[in-house]
């Protein structure tokens, strides 16, 4: 018998038992003993306990059970593991696709809040690993001011961009790298992969990632790298008609690039790991999922949060971020774009489902890693 049945059994016949005779009580307490074989002694002591309920706990009622935690971690996964408070602000954007769960399940994980998002989901937090830095010093670097570019953003258009190695655990030989370039405004990044970062592809892969993009660029920041700091990206952005702002950061100061540096983790390492990959055909697939699922699915339906304001007080910090939204809606609520800029924008959000993104996303990716351990097994 069971601990649930045995309470249930106990609760059943303790009131008999302080209701009935002494001859009825030792008829009680021996079936009882007999049926949960348990000493005489202990089940009178259980059945002479007070009639009385125990006390509930302090506190409301548990609003979000076991069966809400299937369903939030299942979205959590689905939203690229993103914190409790952009998962708050995209609920709005995912629950209308959702296809599991019913009316009541779509209202209680609407009305979730972060703190309880977070509790949760502690369990299933998992920590970041690091990866090599591939970053080689620049000869032209003098030519290019260090400035951070965050105070003249008011518009889009102001781009940080960084290079992510795929080297595994070697920097020996010739390795695909992904380009992520990321609005500092909205949060809107694009992501290329190309082989090697000699100053020519890496230019190649701007000006492709330009071509996507809902705004032109006006500024752009870079770390210290050569991949950077060469001439022929000089030259591409200063003889041009509408000139753009070339800057560099400082030297061994990451936080200088940090809204790049954080997309490094997001939009690179969480999808692709860090597998060594150093064939050229895997190029278009790595391309094909950046371009036509991942990117999509973060610039549409993943919220980013901004910093409003940081103060010390002490040793203490404080920091104030705005409402999370995504970098879609952004830029949609800027007021820079031009109408038809925006109408582009629209109809592209219209003909996308965060589900179907996911779910292909997933394929595509089985399909490229199995590859890659076969191409691998072949060479070894």
């Amino acid at each position: 018998m069971t601990t649930e049945l045995r309470r249930h059994y106990l609760r059943n016949i303790r009131l008999r038992y302080h209701q009935g005779t002494k001859k009825q009580k030792t008829l009680i307490l021996d079936e009882y003993c007999k049926v949960c074989g348990l000493s005489r002694k202990h089940a009178i002591k259980l059945l002479s306990e007070n009639l009385t309920e125990p006390p509930k706990r302090p506190g409301p009622e548990r609003k979000y059970g076991n069966d809400v935690d299937a369903h939030l971690r299942h979205l959590w996964e689905c939203m690229g593991r993103i914190n409790s408070k952009k998962m708050h602000s995209a609920m709005p954007l995912w629950l209308p696709f959702y296809p599991e769960g019913d009316v009541r399940m779509h209202k209680l994980l609407s009305e979730i809040s972060p703190a309880t998002i977070d509790r949760h989901l502690e369990q299933f937090r998992e920590k970041a690993r690091r990866g090599l830095s591939s970053t080689s010093p620049s000869l032209i670097k003098n030519k290019i001011p260090i400035q951070l570019l965050d105070h003249d953003v008011k518009e889009p258009g102001y781009i940080e961009a960084d290079t992510v190695a795929h080297c595994g655990n070697s920097l020996a030989g010739e390795f695909i790298n992904s380009l992520t370039m990321t609005d500092i405004l909205s949060g809107w990044t694009e992501n290329v992969a190309m082989w090697c970062k000699d100053a020519r592809t890496v230019k190649g892969a701007i000006k492709s990632v330009e071509r996507r993009l809902p705004f032109r660029i006006v500024g752009f920041a870079s770390d210290n790298g050569n991949e950077f700091l060469n001439h022929d990206l000089h030259s591409y952005f200063y003889e041009r008609k509408s000139q753009v702002k070339f800057v560099r950061r400082r030297p061994y100061k990451k936080n200088d690039n940090a809204h790049v540096e954080q997309k490094n983790w997001t939009h690179v390492r969480e999808l692709f790991g860090y597998e060594r990959f150093d064939k050229k055909v895997q190029i278009k697939m790595m391309n094909e999922i950046y371009k036509n699922l991942w990117n999509p699915l973060w610039n549409y339906f993943t919220p980013v949060m901004k910093l409003k304001t940081k103060t010390r007080e002490g040793g203490r910090i404080t920091k104030i971020h705005d409402k999370p939204k995504t970098p879609y809606q952004r830029l949609m609520d800027s007021g820079i774009l031009t109408i038809e800029q925006s109408n582009n924008l629209l109809s592209t959000y219209q003909h996308l489902n965060p589900f179907t993104l996911k779910k292909e996303l997933e394929k595509q990716l089985k399909w490229f890693f199995r590859i890659v351990e076969v191409r691998n097994r072949e060479a070894s």
